[in-house]
């Protein structure tokens, strides 16, 4: 913001009937030198300024004991969103998206000034410049979790990594196959308790080098080293031998029929062993990783990519930590609206189902009333999943019996009444203590937990909101009773949900107490090395513990939504429901 708006604002701050506009306020200069942190000459000089762009008239008083008079001929609001206007049409994000946290701006105005802001975000094709960079903006409303392939738990973060680094193979669930990646080719002995890959020659990292056997070795130790929570998945690995460097080998201890899947997930990634990660990210994905601050991430197409070159030149994924909409928005803004296609100019939105559902889960770790069986009954009554969507609505979809939908859709579920639940209640012996409910201060989660508030206060039961950002689940594990979260599954579900099962990070494992992990952990001991269809129905039965002692209590399937201008094109959806960032494109009138 430009000194002389800081000017206005201090003075209309400050003078309390400076609301009402054409209002002559009577002044000193002394006062005005106090608000202003300046001498009276500086006052003057001003005030001045002020007069002539407008802000005010200026009246002085003639003679010693005679009053001044300032009139504000602008109001705050109208200098806060012409400033915000300035800074975004100049492209000083960060400066407007610093401006929206000013105490002034009121909750109407950083609504309206955010659909302002999302307007000049998604796509912008920059071809009247120098470098003709075709640039995508995104918001989110966190900061980044740690961008380590080795710890990284959450959805946006793991399609982020998939954008920067690449695996040895490919899942592709339209065919539920496995599909070439950094290998071109692989293969295993009968008994599935060898596999050797053979990597393509000339792929560049990109710091430059190119990529030997000697980087998958190395990537797969650093899990090792650092005690991946998914490294439970990778104890069938004996040895890792290199066999030239274009060709690994890796043997296990006992056949491994899902040994694919954990080369093909994002733990895998394959890491150049010659780089400190802690101060560099290098892979060999479609972007590069250019900056990376508290405000905002950038990424650039990477010309060396070994596949096909990125036709988005840049990403940039700015973080606005109160943005107004969840949904996902690739929008072409005003700006540049010349030039399209005339057919295709408006906006239009897509909604797709997500894999994973909405769902409460209890923690165990701390002591009180969830601990008995009965009242997480009771709960599952109130955390009812026809009421959820028939009154909550947006885009909750279906009811949830497992994280998968064709699961739940198999299920007979049954809701009984509050009157029931009101019973169950009273029979766990609850009195009147209040129960803490955590959730991510999200729309979605807002609205779940202040209408499951609601719904247990009409049956006597106190609960009270802890509202979170980030992932913390330590905190949570400190402070709450009741978690009410979402799991979103990779589109290789298998893996999704094994690796809900194993990944010490998740807040399955934070709140469930270690006999209880037990449980379930010992369904899936055979997991790897059983037939698909063996491992489907052990993955059921992993749920069945979790439903069938209430510990996790399923709500509601997800459609997610994304906000698109018609022009872009190479419209794919990667894994987590993302658009696949690496095949955007614009298409502009011909000449």
């Amino acid at each position: 913001m430009d000194h002389i708006s800081n000017h206005f604002l201090c003075l209309a701050i400050a003078i309390p009937s400076s609301i009402n506009l054409g209002e002559a306020n009577p002044v000193t200069i002394d006062r005005l030198a106090s608000i202003l942190c300046c001498t009276p000459r500086n006052v003057k000089f001003i005030l001045r300024k002020l007069e002539e762009q407008g802000f005010i008239h200026w009246q002085p008083g003639r003679g010693r004991g005679n009053i001044s008079q300032l009139t504000f001929l602008r109001t705050i609001e109208e200098v806060l969103e012409d400033n915000f206007q300035e800074l975004i049409n100049k492209g000083k994000i960060k400066e407007a998206i610093e401006l929206l946290s000013r105490g002034q701006v009121s909750d109407t105005l950083k609504e309206r000034l955010l659909m302002v802001l999302n307007k000049q975000m998604g796509f912008r094709s920059e071809t009247e410049s120098t470098s003709g960079l075709d640039v995508l903006r995104i918001t989110r409303n966190r900061h980044m979790e740690v961008l380590d392939t080795a710890y990284v738990y959450t959805a946006f973060e793991s399609y982020l990594l998939g954008q920067i680094y690449s695996t040895l193979v490919t899942y592709d669930a339209a065919s539920d196959t496995f599909l070439p990646g950094l290998a071109h080719m692989w293969e295993a002995n009968e008994d599935c308790t060898s596999y050797i890959f053979y990597l393509r020659k000339g792929v560049r990292f990109h710091h430059g080098r190119t990529m030997t056997s000697r980087d998958v070795k190395e990537t797969f130790q650093r899990l090792i080293d650092l005690n991946s929570p998914a490294l439970s998945l990778y104890k069938d690995i004996e040895r890792v031998e290199l066999e030239g460097d274009h060709r690994v080998r890796f043997e296990l201890s006992r056949p491994n029929l899902f040994f694919l899947h954990l080369f093909s997930c994002i733990h895998m990634s394959i890491l150049p062993h010659d780089v400190d990660l802690v101060n560099e990210v290098s892979g060999t994905g479609p972007y590069r990783l250019l900056d990376l601050n508290e405000d905002v991430l950038v990424l650039a197409a990477f010309d060396y990519y070994y596949g096909i070159r990125p036709l988005l030149d840049r990403v940039e994924i700015w973080y606005l930590p109160e943005q107004a909409s969840n949904e996902r928005l690739y929008e072409l803004p005003e700006s540049a609206q010349e030039g399209l296609l005339p057919n295709i100019i408006c906006n239009h939105s897509i909604d797709y189902p997500a894999l994973g559902c909405r769902y409460l889960l209890f923690n165990f770790n701390k002591d009180g009333i969830h601990q008995h069986q009965l009242f997480r009954q009771a709960i599952r009554i109130l955390y009812s999943r026809a009421a959820l969507i028939k009154e909550l609505g947006g885009n909750r979809s279906t009811p949830a019996d497992s994280f998968l939908p064709w699961e739940s859709s198999k299920r007979n579920i049954i809701e009984p009444t509050l009157e029931h639940a009101r019973e169950l209640i009273v029979a766990s012996g609850y009195q009147g203590e209040t129960l803490t409910l955590a959730t991510k201060d999200k729309k979605e989660g807002r609205e779940e937990a202040l209408w499951l508030q609601a719904r247990a206060a009409s049956v006597g039961l106190h609960v009270e909101l802890y509202l979170f950002n980030g992932f913390n689940s330590a905190d949570i594990k400190n402070t709450a009773e009741i978690l009410l979260a979402e799991e979103v599954l990779e589109d290789d579900w298998q893996w999704g949900m094994v690796n809900y099962f194993n990944n010490k990070l998740n807040y399955l494992f934070s709140l469930l107490r270690d006999n209880q992990i037990l449980l379930f952990s010992d369904v899936l001991t055979d997991f790897a090395h059983s037939p698909k269809e063996e491992r489907i129905k052990l993955l059921n039965q992993a749920e069945g513990v979790l439903r069938d002692n209430y510990w996790v209590l399923y709500g509601c399937h997800m459609n997610k939504k994304a906000q698109l201008n018609q022009s872009l094109f190479g419209l794919h959806t990667s894994s987590f429901g993302f658009l696949d960032i690496s095949k955007l494109w614009i298409k502009t009138a011909s000449l």
